[in-house]
C-alpha cells in the first residue's frame, strides 16, 4: 500500500488533482484489453491537512444558494474557507487544519472488498486509530465513526470522523476526515452531515490533559497501517513522493 502524505496544509483542489490522476490510471488499465498480464497500479492512500474548505456531497451538488455558499466562505475568527462540490457520498462537512484526511485509491475487486466491506474497513482503521490514542469509537446507525458520552462539546453521541466515498467501475476515491486537533467551531456553522442535533468531538477533545496531542501527520501514519493490515493482498505500507503520483 503507497503512502503519499503532504507535509503541509494544502488547498483541496490540488489533492483531488492527485486524486484524479490516480483514479484515472486504475480505470485505464481496467479499460486496456492489453493489460491483462501486466500488473496494475498500486493501492495508494493520500493523507493531508487541508487549509479550510466546506465540501458536499453528490446528492447536494447544485443545491447551495448563493447565500448559503457566502455564509460558509465569508471571513471567521479562525480564518476563511473555500466551498467545494465533491462527488463523495454524505453531506456537506468542514475540511481544515487539525484534521487528517485520507483517500484511499484502490480497485475493491483486486482486495475481494464489497462497497459495504470497504466502508466497515475504512471506520475499522478509524477505531483503531483512536484506540491507539486511548479513546474508545465505534459506529452508530449513522455514517461515520463516533464517540459515546458526555464530552467537552456536550452531547452523548459525537462525530470524530466522517467517511465519504466515490465508486467508480469498483475503483473508491474520496474516503475519510479525522478530527485530530480541528477548531470544532467551523461545524457549528452547518449541520455536519446533514445530522440535526449530534455533536462533533476531535481527538485533542477526547483525550484532554491525559497525553500530548498527536500530529496530523502521526495520526496518519497510524490510520494507514491500520488500513492495510486487513486489505487482501497488501503485505506492507510503502511511503512515497508527491513525484512519484
Amino acid at each position: 500500500l503507497r503512502h503519499l502524505h503532504l507535509p503541509t496544509l494544502t488547498p483541496y483542489t490540488h489533492v483531488s488533482t492527485l486524486q484524479d490522476r490516480l483514479v484515472r490510471s486504475l480505470l485505464a488499465h481496467k479499460a486496456s484489453t492489453t493489460n491483462f498480464t501486466n500488473t496494475p497500479p498500486n493501492p495508494t492512500v493520500i493523507t493531508a491537512e487541508f487549509t479550510p474548505v466546506y465540501t458536499c456531497g453528490r446528492r447536494e451538488v447544485g443545491t447551495l444558494s448563493a447565500q448559503q455558499k457566502a455564509y460558509l466562505t465569508e471571513q471567521t475568527t479562525w480564518g476563511q474557507a473555500e466551498f467545494h462540490e465533491a462527488l463523495r457520498g454524505g453531506q456537506t462537512t468542514f475540511h481544515g487544519p487539525g484534521q487528517l484526511v485520507a483517500y484511499p485509491i484502490l480497485d475493491l475487486r483486486r482486495h475481494a472488498l464489497t462497497p459495504r466491506c470497504w466502508v466497515n474497513a475504512l471506520e475499522g482503521a478509524v477505531i483503531a486509530t483512536c484506540a491507539a490514542y486511548g479513546v474508545e469509537a465505534g459506529r452508530t446507525e449513522n455514517p461515520g465513526v463516533w464517540v459515546h458520552g458526555q464530552g467537552q462539546e456536550g452531547g452523548d453521541e459525537r462525530k470524530i470522523c466522517a467517511v465519504g466515498v466515490h465508486l467508480r467501475r469498483n475503483v473508491t476515491s474520496h474516503g475519510i476526515g479525522l478530527n485530530v486537533s480541528t477548531e470544532l467551531g467551523w461545524f457549528r456553522r452547518i449541520v455536519a452531515c446533514g445530522l440535526e442535533g449530534k455533536g462533533t468531538t476531535s481527538l485533542q477533545a477526547e483525550i484532554g490533559d491525559v497525553r500530548p496531542v498527536p500530529s496530523v501527520e502521526e495520526v496518519g501514519g497510524i490510520f494507514v497501517e491500520m488500513l492495510a493490515r486487513n486489505l487482501y493482498g497488501v503485505d506492507g505500507v510503502e511511503q512515497i513522493d508527491e513525484a512519484d503520483i
